[in-house]
């Protein structure tokens, strides 16, 4: 049986304090925490007994560059993690922003769930987000002598680096990529003059009838 979601908000708040974030959306609740705070936090939601969370199912990290609503300095990169406490039935988002956009970094939950071994790789892979205290931390989906992290805003669609067999070397051999930059727009939903700099048309507004 599910308990109240309002029983869980309820309990976050006797916990970690009036002043504690917590996001309701969606019939969920997500809590935010600040980095330096975060291994504290994520333990005392694994072992308190009023709460449990005693899965990890998911880490995911998230690019904020070019967010609507972002504020200028507003940090780039968080993570999320997504907790459930088999006992209670309860599901919670966790997120924590990272401090440095040149080497974001956080704690590492291996040891608290080991499920967050391989989830923490891909979010190393993908987003360049380092786990200190990580047991083995490499790439986990792209390429050994892969470039850049690919879920980044400013990643491009076609890569940097391309990699192919060469039978006079007899080798595979990195080269700086081939592919064309081109419109992913489909062309049946392209305004006129789509991609030429021309200023798009402003539409007619509908008569009233």
């Amino acid at each position: 049986m599910r308990l109240p979601l309002s029983q869980l908000k309820n309990a976050l708040i006797a916990i970690f304090g009036e002043g504690v974030d917590i996001i309701e959306a969606y019939r969920e609740l997500a809590l935010e925490v600040p980095m330096a705070q975060l291994s504290a936090t994520m333990q005392r939601l694994r072992d308190d007994a009023n709460l449990l969370f005693d899965a990890l199912t998911d880490v995911a990290g998230v690019d904020y560059e070019g967010f609507t609503g972002r504020e200028p300095g507003a940090p780039r990169f968080a993570v999320v993690y997504h907790l459930l406490s088999t006992k209670h039935n309860w599901r919670l988002r966790v997120r924590a922003f990272v401090e440095s956009e040149i080497v974001p970094t956080a704690p590492s939950m291996a040891p608290l769930w080991p499920s967050a071994n391989w989830m923490e790789r891909e979010c190393f892979d993908l987003f360049g987000i380092a786990f200190d205290g990580h047991p083995d931390l490499r790439r986990i989906l792209t390429d050994y002598g892969f470039t850049g992290h690919p879920f980044r805003k400013d990643f491009p669609l076609s890569g940097n680096i391309e990699m192919r067999y060469d039978p006079e070397q007899k080798k595979v051999v990195y080269e700086p990529v081939t592919v064309e930059p081109r419109d992913n727009v489909p062309r049946i939903v392209r305004e006129p003059h789509y991609g030429d700099g021309a200023p798009m048309p402003i539409p007619p507004a509908e008569t009233p009838r």
